[in-house]
């Protein structure tokens, strides 16, 4: 078709939309619902993904951690056969080290939660770690802000020293240095030897809020009942690879494990992490595009009634067309161009608030957004499409209208 067909039937398509602008608002609203949820998740989820695979990373590219419970559950039945495995324990620690040549640094740890004090200050919830004198330089390394780090002698002799993170520095203590103070950790005192440099959140949750104490102190003052993480640093993947093979031959040996019996015990690593997230927000993002689906094709179906409606007023003008010269295929693109126009500036606008609305809900819940040129390309391609799509029957039926018939019309 001529750019000048093209341009009069573009022409004629904005008139028809402009003439009508109620009914056009309501044939847009499907699109930019539809349109506006995509961008608006897409963004969202794509900010999280880069979000994850640069800081949620909880061990270097090099590192790994042997622990009771595998951090991706396949089913219940699953996690009930976890329950039974063997606690790992600071021995079996001992038996990799000594077993392990591949493994630079192995550290260990162990977690829970209390409530810490300082005169009449205090800070619920506060993540109270045991660790070996090496763990902060595996995985997630830690940084001081001041003082020093937990060494061995501090483990060998079970001291009741601690190093704590930024939150519980700025809401506990202050404008005060916490350095050389005592802090009440439950009901135990710790010396403040250490404190650490702001991490920030993470999807809204503080990674300051901690207390780090030699492993042994921890067995001592809650117990040792409990299953370690033993942490694992190496010089580079090949080396990780083959101390994940000595460190399972070394368990296995000590728990003896059979050659059909499973491990009874998992490894993580950064990509277990992330294939954890992945799998938890899979299903919420594939919820959201295909609620935003749905409501593109509402928008088609809007569409191409619409179109229906327009065919039935303008058929008098269809049969003018027709009478002086305009084929049928002339026909058919006026009224497509006129769906597609319509579908597209609906994605246009659905673009402009689904980021807005990514940008809101990053700003409210401190959720990260990126904007992608591929979401705005497919988000375009689709509303066009959907637009091209709904409005080709309607076309068609005016295309093969009667041009006598059509100018009996009356309407």
């Amino acid at each position: 078709m001529a750019k000048l067909q093209i341009k009069e039937s573009f022409t004629m398509a904005v008139v028809s939309l402009r003439s009508s602008k109620l009914r056009t608002f309501l044939t847009l609203l499907g699109i930019i619902i539809g349109v506006l949820t995509i961008i608006a998740v897409v963004s969202v989820i794509q900010g999280l993904n880069n979000y994850v695979y640069t800081k949620m990373s909880f061990f270097g590219a090099n590192d790994f951690s042997v622990q009771k419970f595998s951090m991706i559950g396949t089913s219940l039945k699953d996690f009930r056969e976890q329950m039974k495995r063997k606690d790992l324990t600071l021995v079996e620690r001992d038996l990799i080290r000594a077993h392990c040549p591949s493994c630079e640094l192995i550290g260990a740890s162990v977690s829970t939660s209390q409530t810490v004090k300082y005169g009449s200050q205090s800070l619920k919830e506060t993540e109270i770690r045991g660790v070996t004198h090496l763990d902060h330089e595996i995985g997630s390394v830690l940084e001081l802000e001041s003082g020093r780090h937990l060494q061995s002698q501090d483990e060998t002799n079970s001291r009741t020293v601690c190093v704590i993170g930024s939150d519980v520095a700025e809401k506990v203590f202050g404008s005060l240095d916490p350095i050389g103070r005592w802090l009440k950790v439950g009901g135990r005192d710790f010396q403040i030897i250490g404190v650490g440099k702001k991490k920030g959140k993470i999807l809204g949750f503080s990674q300051d809020n901690y207390v780090r104490v030699p492993i042994t102190t921890f067995m001592k003052v809650y117990g040792s009942r409990r299953s370690i993480s033993i942490n694992i640093h190496t010089n580079s993947q090949e080396e990780m690879v083959k101390a994940q093979d000595e460190v399972r031959t070394v368990l296995r040996s000590w728990r003896k494990r059979s050659y059909n019996d499973a491990d009874d015990f998992s490894f993580a690593t950064s990509e277990t992490f992330i294939q954890f997230y992945k799998t938890a927000t899979s299903g919420i993002y594939f919820a959201m595009i295909a609620v935003s689906s749905i409501a593109l094709i509402v928008g088609g179906i809007v569409i191409m009634n619409i179109m229906f409606v327009s065919v039935s007023e303008r058929t008098k003008e269809i049969g003018i067309r027709m009478a002086v010269g305009a084929r049928r295929k002339d026909i058919l693109y006026q009224f497509l161009i006129e769906s597609s126009v319509i579908s597209a500036l609906g994605g246009f606008i659905g673009i402009v608030l689904g980021f807005l609305v990514a940008r809101i809900i990053s700003a409210a819940t401190s959720m990260p957004s990126s904007v992608e040129p591929v979401s705005i390309v497919l988000a375009m391609v689709m509303s066009w499409s959907i637009g091209l799509f709904f409005g080709i029957y309607p076309a068609n039926r005016a295309a093969k209208l009667d041009p006598v018939e059509a100018l009996r019309s009356e309407q």
